[in-house]
Parts: C-alpha cells; structure tokens; sequence
C-alpha cells in the first residue's frame, strides 16, 4: 500500500470521459448508492431548498485551528540527538538509491557521494546540514479562492481529506472498486465539510477513467468541486507539468505568479527501506524547480519495511525525509517542504499494517519532534486499520489524530474518511471524522478568562444550592457557549428511544447524504473554468500520457 495513490488495479475497458467534470448518473459494472448521485441530478433541478439546508448538521465555522499546547516530547533531547546520529549514519555509511539519473547528477554537483556505476547516493552529514537550512519553516499554500489560503508552518494545523483510497464503502452500496462517481461525490463531501481544509488527493481512485488521462479529469474535478488548495500525484513528469498548468489557469495567474506563490503539493514517498523511485524523483524536481510545496514522507513499517524497534524505524524514517528534502534544496534553494512522518508497525502475526497503534502514537510525536529541530513544517496522518465503521475505527482514529496533534502537526494528512489501512474510502466514516475532527478543534480553541467570563455576578445571584439555567449570564451564552456535534446524541435513554434509537453509523449515513443534497459548487470565472476544459479537452486529444496498457 502506498501513500500515493500509485494503486496497482485492472482498468476496465471502458472509454475516457468525453466532457472533462461532467457528472456522471449511472457508474458501469460498479454498485452506486442511488443516493449518492442526488449531488448533480438535484443539481440541475434548480438548486437547493431551504428544507434540505434546515436539515444540515452545525458544524464549526471554517477555518485553520492552531496548537495553543506544547507538543508533547517522546523523547529526551539527547536521546533525539542519537536518532539524528543515527539517521546521519545511515546516510554517510550505507546511502539511498535514487533511481532518476538527473537526481544523481544534482546531488553529485552538490557533493554527495556517488560511485561510478552506482544508483546508490551517499551524503555526508555536513552537506545535508547545510543545504535544508534554506527550507522555509513556513509559508501559504495559495487557492483561487483567497479565502481558502493555508498557513503551512509554525503552530497552524490545516487538515486534509482523506487520499489514495483504491475502494469506497457506504452502508447503502457496500465495498466497491473506485469509480468516477464516488470520486466525484467524496470531493463534494470535502467541499461541504468546514473542518476540511485542503484536498489530500483522489480520495478514491476513479479507476474507470483511464490512467493515460486519469489526472486530467481527476484534476479538473477537484478544481471545480472544490475551491479548496490540491494535491497532485507525482506520477512521472508530463502528469506533475499538467497539473501545474492547471493550477496556473484556476488561479488566472503568470508563471511568474506562480513560482512566487506555492499553489499545489505533493506527496513524495520513499520506497523503504533507503531508495526513492524516478516518478517521485520527477515529482521533485518538477515541483521544487517551480517553488511548488513537496511533502517528504516515508512509509516505514517497523517490522516490514523499517527495523522492529521505534528507534531504529524512526531513525530510518528520518533518513529518508532528510535525503529527499536535501534534494529539493539543491534543485531550488528556499522552496517550501515538509517532513513527513507515517512510521507505524505491522501485525507480527500476518503481517498486514497497523495503525491508530500505540507505536504508530509516539513515532507520530517522535517525528514532530525532528521536524522542529530541523525547523520543518510537519506533516502527519488520521489512520486507521478497521474494516467496519466500529469502535476501532472510532479509538483508533482519536489516537491517530491525537498524536498527530500532540506531536505538532502542521499537515494532518487522510483526516477525514480513511479505513482499512487506506485500502478504502468510507462515506460514513468521513463524517465520523469530521465529528472527531471538530471535538478536536473545539478543545483547541482558547479559554477566555476574564471579568465576564469568571461570572461571579451570576454565582451570587444563585447562591448555595441553585441553579444556573435561567440566569441573565447563560441566557446570553447558552447558544454558542458549547462545542455542537453532529453526531453524539445528548438526550436521556426515553427520549433516545422514544426518537427511534439512532446510533452513530446511522447518523453519518442521513448526515453525508443531506450533504450531498445541499451541495452547490463553488463559483468559478466562466473564462477560466473554459480555459480548464479547453487544456483538458487538448490533452486529451494529444493522448494524454503512455501507458502499459
């Protein structure tokens, strides 16, 4: 499993989409909730009404929470300065592959180490230290709309949808392969959900759209079902230049523009243990030549892929981060990055991943902490591994999201509907998520004491033995003076039951398709949502990109 989207998966032998973005009612061979179509269909009956947007759940006003706490440290400082040694090492003694020959070129200019005949490249510790001194510790990842702008850096958290999944899961349709429809509907969702903040990726493979022009529709798609800021695969250097053009067109700005203001990421994964692949290594050097944002992460599997002991992985994981965001610098000088952190451990009985694991908690926060000593935004992940949307996929979730954040996370990857350790996109679970999400935000908000706020007005107007309900003081706060969730149900058992004895599952299932009904895109200048279809109507005509089949 990758952290990609790279998914290995027959294509069926359908055609490329004729109308770049056109919602698609019916899906082929693959089982599509009836529901989940109501986001176009109703679309073009004329708009929402105001009894479906009565029907929406509260949510948080958008916008970035921010890590008011001090993140917690896993580590003592001289036992991360032996991690950093050892990562040090690792790059010094034994090296990493990099299979893109003008990769190799650059760094051998730089001065790392590279033997004749040899893919493997060595650095010394001084030259890594040197050259990631000029990653900026922040910066904005700019959207067409202003008003969805990130802060990336600092104590900022921006949270992502969730991204790479191969299948999609509701309760109504049940588990199916990735498909253009719920590709299309779960960026609706991520466009209707305020506690998401940027676009992780596909967040599940529309695997019936051909891989030769697979990103352009999927590209398009989240340009114009979203204004939120995007992701994009790198997946070999024509795919990581279309989508940089695109997001040049969405935003109506010059190269020149662009190259000054970051408008697209992408995720680089390592292939652990010690070796980065020529796509990702395109990926890098496309991005960080145009000033665009690479997020460094390697997908270190302590047992599988890394050493069995935490240490040892995250010694390993920083390597890697290191090497990768060591290259970015020396293709482009100041161009953003973030280190990644995605080491969790394996099952040691059938080998399948874990994750929302205790070790999957601390690497979580032993990764922020190098990412802070380098200076480095931080990127983590909300993870699971449940198949069902159960207690697990609930517990391990809040560890997830917990050490991401106490582990000061500036990029929470997959936040909002990853199950299956990625092998499947949940409807439900992405408004499970986003409840969890919220919760997680509200404690974040700050405590306000004050005067007013400390209401000793109201406690001697009470006096021993009253209560507080009618008092001017609650009277004039009740309505916004607690969090408001979407999904946790407050009443007593009698009115519980007596309203039909709803449970959580059943609650995400109403909430995202109301969503879905209420939906309404987000405006777009008519001349540039023209000159996106007309780029994607041309490259498609040129064929896209090769591939194998």
């Amino acid at each position: 499993m990758s952290d990609t989207g790279n998914i290995s998966a027959t294509i069926s032998n359908g055609t490329p989409n004729g109308t770049p973005g056109d919602f698609v009612a019916e899906s082929g061979a693959h089982a599509v909730d009836p529901a989940e179509a109501v986001g176009g269909a109703r679309r073009r009956r004329g708009g929402r009404s105001d009894v479906v947007r009565s029907k929406l759940p509260e949510q948080r006003p958008y916008g970035q929470p921010h890590l008011r706490y001090h993140p917690t440290e896993v580590v003592s400082a001289d036992e991360l300065e032996m991690i950093h040694n050892g990562s040090m090492r690792i790059l010094e003694e034994i090296g990493m592959e990099f299979l893109e020959p003008e990769a190799r070129r650059l760094l051998a200019a730089a001065g790392a180490d590279i033997r004749p005949g040899e893919t493997r490249v060595r650095f010394s510790r001084e030259m890594v230290m040197e050259t990631i001194t000029t990653v900026p510790s922040s910066f904005t990842l700019h959207s067409y709309n202003p008003e969805h702008n990130l802060e990336i850096g600092g104590n900022a958290i921006a949270i992502g949808s969730v991204a790479s999944a191969p299948n999609t899961y509701s309760m109504d349709g049940g588990r199916r392969t990735g498909n253009h429809v719920d590709y299309q509907n779960l960026l609706r969702l991520s466009q209707m959900l305020n506690v998401v903040n940027f676009i992780a990726g596909y967040p599940v493979e529309p695997i019936d759209i051909h891989a030769s022009v697979r990103h352009l529709d999927a590209t398009y798609d989240a340009l114009t079902l979203t204004d939120k800021p995007i992701h994009a695969y790198s997946l070999g250097r024509q795919r990581n230049i279309d989508c940089l053009e695109m997001v040049r067109i969405s935003r109506g700005i010059d190269d020149a523009t662009l190259e000054r203001e970051p408008s697209i990421f992408t995720v680089i994964n390592s292939s652990s243990p010690l070796r980065l692949d020529t796509p990702m290594l395109q990926g890098i050097l496309e991005y960080s030549s145009r000033n665009q944002v690479v997020v460094l992460t390697p997908f270190t599997l302590a047992g599988a892929m890394a050493p069995v002991t935490l240490a040892g992985a995250v010694a390993q994981q920083n390597a890697e981060a290191l090497a990768g965001i060591t290259l970015t610098q020396v293709v482009r000088a100041g161009s953003p990055a973030v280190y990644g952190g995605f080491t969790s451990n394996v099952d040691m009985q059938s080998g399948a991943p874990a994750f929302g694991t205790p070790e999957y908690m601390r690497t979580a926060m032993m990764g922020g902490q190098l990412a802070r000593r380098y200076g480095f935004p931080y990127r983590s992940s909300n993870v699971c591994a449940a198949n069902a949307l159960d207690a697990q996929a609930a517990y391990e979730s809040v560890f997830s999201i917990w050490g991401a954040l106490m582990g000061g996370v500036n990029m929470m990857m997959h936040g909002a509907g990853w199950m299956e350790g990625g092998l499947h996109a949940g409807y439900e679970k992405m408004i499970l998520d986003a409840e969890m999400l919220q919760m997680a935000c509200a404690f974040l908000d700050p405590v306000i004491v004050d005067e007013d706020t400390l209401g000793f007005e109201a406690i001697t107007d009470v006096g021993p033995g009253g209560h507080f309900f009618g008092t001017a003081h609650t009277q004039a706060r009740f309505r916004t003076a607690f969090h408001h969730p979407m999904i946790s149900d407050w009443r007593n058992w009698e009115s519980w039951e007596e309203a039909g004895s709803p449970q959580a599952h059943q609650k995400a299932n109403s909430i995202w398709k109301e969503m879905l009904r209420a939906y309404e895109p987000p405006p777009m200048d008519a001349a540039v949502k023209e000159e996106l279809g007309d780029f994607v109507a041309k490259r498609k005509a040129e064929g896209g990109v090769a591939t194998d089949f």
